[in-house]
């Protein structure tokens, strides 16, 4: 099968990212298909799910009634908005603001009831925040000014640092590098954050993204499986697509991430859904675990091209 028509056969939050990564249209090719996801597909339908009271499924992080047995309910707010930045939903668009001015005018932290985008407590949940409100064009300096604070002397951080701890987390770490990377990229980039991410990155790289700084140990064999959505955890996969997203050359400590990443691709060119984080969703965005997975496929392609490339 022809990988890249596969990937064309499907919703426009994938279509317009395979046209941006993996073809030769033109930008006004690619920008008519990224303007259907406010009208078509799953960013239509994620975004009229949106509630009268501004909210997702009634919660800012966790929604009205969780009551699921499963695991964490992923439909509340924050996820909801992740998953719109994910698709490439159009910070710019009608849609778009509007939602946005919902959330901010709206939503606050069932922590402290704080305003969406002032954050909250743990610096993993404030990574998220920053990385949406950069990508949808809110003020968040102060929050990255606060990240940038709280880094661990490891140069990580750490949800359970203001319980004492002192190392950081792979889990945290990359939430709020993303976050940090999406500011920087809104023009938010100041010398004492840019030292943060680097600080960050190096925490990773000297770990080769998997193992055990002390020991070289494998962390987690979980990391080795990948999931789409992310939420708020670490895999190989999301660190290398990380330092894919920040550009550049690549370094040498990537290259055992990398060769998972294409260890991993099946007889028929396509990668698959390995370890779905199980809550509640609004819907689902593939067949399941142990099935091709579109949007695997998008990033490991996108993803070895740059690591090949730099």
């Amino acid at each position: 099968m022809d990988v890249v028509d596969w990937l064309l056969d499907s919703d426009p939050a994938v279509r317009w990212q395979v046209l941006r990564d993996l073809t030769n249209a033109s930008p006004g090719e690619v920008q008519a298909e990224r303007n259907r996801i406010a009208t078509h597909g799953w960013g239509a339908r994620l975004l009229a799910l949106q509630g009268a009271d501004g909210q997702w499924d009634g919660g800012t992080y966790w929604p009205e009634h969780d009551d699921d047995p499963d695991g964490q309910p992923w439909t509340a707010t924050t996820y909801s908005l992740l998953l719109l930045r994910d698709f490439g939903l159009n910070p710019e668009s009608p849609a778009a603001r509007h939602a946005v001015r919902q959330v901010r005018d709206n939503s606050r932290w069932e922590e402290g009831n704080q305003p969406f985008f002032e954050g909250e407590t743990e610096p993993c949940i404030n990574g998220m925040t920053l990385a949406l409100g950069s990508y949808f064009s809110e003020n968040v300096d102060a929050l990255a000014g606060r990240l940038a604070r709280e880094q661990l002397d490891d140069g990580g951080w750490n949800c359970e640092a203001e319980r004492g701890s002192t190392r950081s987390s792979f889990h945290t770490t990359i939430c709020v590098l993303e976050g940090l990377l999406e500011h920087e990229r809104a023009g938010g980039g100041t010398a004492e954050l840019r030292k943060a991410r680097r600080l960050g990155e190096e925490y990773l790289l000297e770990r080769r993204l998997l193992r055990r700084k002390s020991t070289t140990e494998l962390i987690s064999r979980d990391w080795l499986q990948f999931s789409f959505p992310t939420r708020w955890y670490y895999d190989v996969f999301r660190g290398l697509d990380y330092f894919r997203s920040a550009g550049g050359a690549a370094d040498e400590r990537l290259e055992e991430a990398a060769e998972v990443v294409r260890s991993k691709q099946q007889p028929d060119g396509t990668w698959l859904l390995e370890n779905t984080h199980p809550g509640k969703v609004h819907f689902e965005l593939e067949v399941g675990d142990g099935q091709s997975s579109r949007w695997n496929t998008l990033r490991a392609l996108r993803v070895l091209r740059w690591y090949e490339v730099h």
